[in-house]
């Protein structure tokens, strides 16, 4: 069965199911009153569906469901190894999302979970108690959105609004906002704090048509960049994951040309570079299932668990991709 006109899939977020403890939990409240149509469905513990057995992440792909949680333990986690701290010694990250709207080929979360469906944790205060804890220790670094694009579902929950409201009370916290999205009017209102940095994942077109499907077009996330610069905010770019396509290097400088048309290079805070890479547990499950995407396929080197290119290709990448940078921002700013 095909995806057609004739609808064989149902709706993107026609069933909600709701954990009975958070059902009036006011965050629950806001949600639904967004999908006035959906059908409302209680359970006992979001396990129990996002869990289930002999579930197929990709046809759920094309019809996703919410599930609105309670977070119970493990609120923030140590910063991986293969994610960049950028000189922050206490680096956590955490999340109030599983999953995302979007669908990259590239990202892991196909390889994570088995279910497709976005588990929302609606009580965001726990988080905010166990953070305050963690401040009276020592600073803390933390990036709020590495498994999902928290500002891409500003307008179905509101939590990077609530964490720059606590980012704003907490001088000693600094979180990241990492995103694909141009939904940066969702936050608009807010004042530019020295404390939250907002940073876009940044790819030549034809990376954005070919492997980040669903997400906005290079030239639409660079004017949300530009009018984020314009209004005082941190902004940070990470061209990462660099993939090793055809004709690579024209696609790139014409990224990074581009890029430093339209952003004042001087504004830019810093720039992450990075190349792919993946656990090997992870793409071994997407291989299971995807048969087409040329990038799940490539003949990747396993090291030490992780699955990326050969050291010839990596440093091939980065290097050249990164002297593209440097005509534009000095060497300091980029961290690789």
């Amino acid at each position: 069965m095909t995806k057609s006109e004739n609808n064989f899939y149902t709706p993107k977020f026609s069933h909600i199911y709701v954990e009975k403890k958070v059902k009036d939990h006011p965050i629950t409240k806001k949600i639904l009153s967004r999908f006035p149509h959906a059908k409302f469905i209680e359970i006992d513990q979001y396990q129990e569906v996002f869990h289930r057995p002999k579930q197929n992440f990709f046809l759920q792909k094309n019809t996703q469901k919410l599930i609105l949680a309670e977070k119970k333990d493990n609120y923030f986690y140590p910063g991986a190894e293969v994610c960049h701290d950028f000189g922050n010694s206490h680096f956590y990250y955490t999340t109030n999302i599983l999953n995302c709207i979007y669908n990259c080929d590239y990202c892991y979360l196909q390889g994570m979970f088995s279910s497709a469906n976005v588990v929302l944790f609606v009580n965001i205060e726990d988080y905010f108690a166990e953070l305050d804890k963690m401040l009276e220790l020592h600073p803390v670094y933390l990036p709020i959105s590495y498994d999902t694009d928290l500002l891409a579902f500003e307008n179905i929950a509101p939590f990077t609004s609530q964490w720059i409201e606590y980012a704003k009370k907490h001088p000693n916290l600094t979180i990241e906002i990492r995103t694909k999205s141009v939904n940066y009017p969702a936050i608009r209102h807010f004042e530019p704090l020295e404390n939250v940095i907002l940073g876009w994942t940044v790819s030549p077109d034809d990376i954005v048509k070919r492997y980040e499907r669903g997400t906005p077009a290079l030239e639409a996330r660079l004017k949300a960049i530009k009018q984020t610069i314009d209004d005082g905010w941190k902004v940070r770019l990470s061209f990462d994951p660099l993939l090793h396509i055809d004709h690579w290097r024209e696609h790139y400088q014409e990224c990074v040309d581009q890029t430093f048309t339209i952003l004042p290079a001087d504004k830019i805070l810093d720039i992450s570079v990075g190349v792919f890479r993946m656990p090997k547990d992870y793409l071994k499950n997407i291989r299971k299932y995807r048969n087409d995407s040329d990038l799940i396929y490539y003949p990747y080197e396993n090291i030490e668990g992780v699955y990326t290119y050969s050291q010839e290709i990596r440093e091939k990448l980065i290097q050249e991709v990164t002297r593209m940078i440097e005509k534009y921002v000095p060497k300091e700013k980029i961290y690789m």
